[in-house]
């Protein structure tokens, strides 16, 4: 049973599984802090790919809207009655938003916040980058640079079931991908942008071949920080976007399409989520 929300306030969550490491409902909080958004709530829900319809049909009217990450950005797409390009064009959506029709509206903003916070890095476009890994998050980055860079996306991979997924999704998006094995993965580093999208630890021996002048570094993580390549990265002078860099941008969308306000109070979100990194133990 959900609990009750506060009288005359407004409800908005994360849902996912695992849950309990996400820093969004400090993010959205501190948005909500900054607005005067004062009877606003954000929680935090474990819900896994079977009890998804559940909770969606248990939502009263005082629900703004949802955060969704792994693995329930694509479960929840028939559970919605729209869906916006951006999101179908990787079929995940992060961001349920309900209208005051009770409609229920998905996008994407991972893809949008991986081009904000790259922009806030001053990184607009680029000639050429690569991509490390092929999960999920590696086609958001894909969908992201097909509207940053000009040319060739280098894409490193496992398997040859990664590489046909990959090559789908490139197509998908019109995105020039040339896929390549992680056994080159090195080679990577070398190009004006690369994006590490692979769980915590796999790019760590990657670090001893980070080049003299490296360009920019996207690391989608943000927990344990720096990671080994990002901070040999950083050491040789290199520019980095973090994970949280990502998060933040991404969140700041999702604070302006379930509330209505905008802009999203971006430096007192920044500062609320590295306070809470910075404690954790």
């Amino acid at each position: 049973m959900l609990p009750a929300p506060p009288a005359d306030g407004r409800r908005a969550a994360v849902l996912g599984s695992p849950i309990a490491h996400s820093l969004s409902p400090v993010l959205h909080r501190a948005a909500y802090a900054e607005l005067g958004l004062t009877k606003w709530t954000y929680g935090r829900f474990d819900v896994d790919e079977a009890a998804l319809p559940g909770f969606f049909r248990d939502l009263g009217p005082e629900w703004a809207g949802l955060s969704l990450t792994m693995p329930l950005k694509r479960a929840v797409i028939p559970l919605l009655d729209s869906v916006s390009e951006t999101a179908a064009s990787v079929d995940a959506v992060n961001t349920v938003v309900f209208g005051a029709d009770g409609r229920r509206t998905g996008d994407n903003t991972d893809i949008p916040g991986m081009v904000a916070a790259l922009r806030e890095h001053g990184v607009e476009k680029v000639e050429s980058a690569a991509v490390l890994g092929a999960g999920a998050t590696a086609s958001s980055a894909l969908a992201a640079l097909a509207r940053i860079c000009v040319g060739e996306v280098a894409v490193y991979v496992r398997s040859a079931e990664r590489a046909a997924e990959m090559r789908g999704w490139a197509e998908r998006l019109d995105v020039d991908v040339r896929v390549a094995d992680w056994a080159d993965a090195a080679q990577a580093l070398h190009a004006p942008l690369v994006v590490a999208t692979t769980p915590a630890g796999t790019t760590d021996a990657l670090a001893a071949a980070v080049p003299e002048r490296p360009a920019t570094l996207f690391d989608v993580l943000y927990e344990p920080w720096p990671t080994a390549l990002a901070a040999r990265w950083s050491a040789y002078g290199g520019a980095v976007v973090s994970g949280l860099d990502l998060l933040l941008h991404q969140a700041v969308l999702q604070v302006e399409q379930m509330t209505g306000r905008a802009p999203a109070p971006l430096a007192a979100m920044r500062t609320a989520g590295e306070h809470a990194l910075a404690n954790r133990t």
